[in-house]
């Protein structure tokens, strides 16, 4: 998944200013105690940072 998907999925779901909140703030154990910007940087896979997200955050299944 390219990084504009993944960002796009995250303003749909969220909305533009709490995607970029949510990214920024919100610590996950899923991911190893990180944020989604964090875990980004770290070198996870945006495909994978966006499963744990619709994990975490029950996403519905036809946004995965």
């Amino acid at each position: 998944m390219r990084l504009t998907v993944f960002w796009q999925r995250m303003a749909d779901h969220f909305g533009p200013g709490y995607a970029d909140t949510f990214a920024r703030d919100h610590v996950m154990t899923e991911l190893g105690g990180r944020t989604v910007n964090e875990a980004l940087d770290a070198g996870w896979a945006a495909k994978d940072v966006w499963r744990v997200v619709c994990s975490v955050m029950n996403v519905p299944g036809e946004r995965h």
